[in-house]
């Protein structure tokens, strides 16, 4: 039986910078609330800047994302795309940030320095891939946004 799924990516301004603590303990919430609801993705935040996208039944992602959406931390909330999928990109829930404190990164689990994001996974369509690098490169900057080249395989 084929379950249906969607993605939606966002983009939005935090109303105030998270510190380190914050995000740790978002990435936590995300972790938590999105494994019971089987919803997968990921977030991108870099000096106030937040982008993400998250995956799974549209039941529950379009309620979550007019949740976010209506969330008093967020501000300028944009949604980017919001269509089906055949299959996960993000499977594993990850944040990539810049962290205030670099000294105590390396013991956070499921975060990743911009530079050391992985390659955008080969399952996006190349528009959706491209998304995903354009959103990385609005919330880190050039220079921090993209490591590997995107795969073409898929169409």
């Amino acid at each position: 039986m084929f379950s249906r799924m969607n993605h939606i990516a966002y983009m939005s301004r935090a109303v105030r910078p998270l510190s380190d603590e914050e995000l740790q303990e978002l990435l936590a919430q995300c972790r938590r609330d999105n494994a019971r609801n089987n919803v997968t993705g990921i977030l991108f935040y870099s000096h106030g800047n937040i982008a993400q996208l998250i995956e799974g039944d549209p039941a529950i992602i379009r309620p979550l994302f007019e949740k976010i959406a209506l969330d008093g931390r967020h501000s300028n909330v944009v949604k980017l795309t919001d269509k089906p999928i055949e299959s996960r990109s993000f499977p594993d829930w990850s944040m990539a940030f810049h962290p205030i404190d670099p000294e105590g990164f390396s013991t956070l689990t499921g975060f990743f320095l911009p530079h050391q994001m992985p390659a955008t996974p080969d399952t996006l369509s190349i528009a959706d891939a491209l998304l995903v690098d354009l959103v990385r490169q609005a919330v880190f900057g050039a220079n921090d946004a993209v490591t590997e080249p995107v795969s073409t395989d898929n169409q």
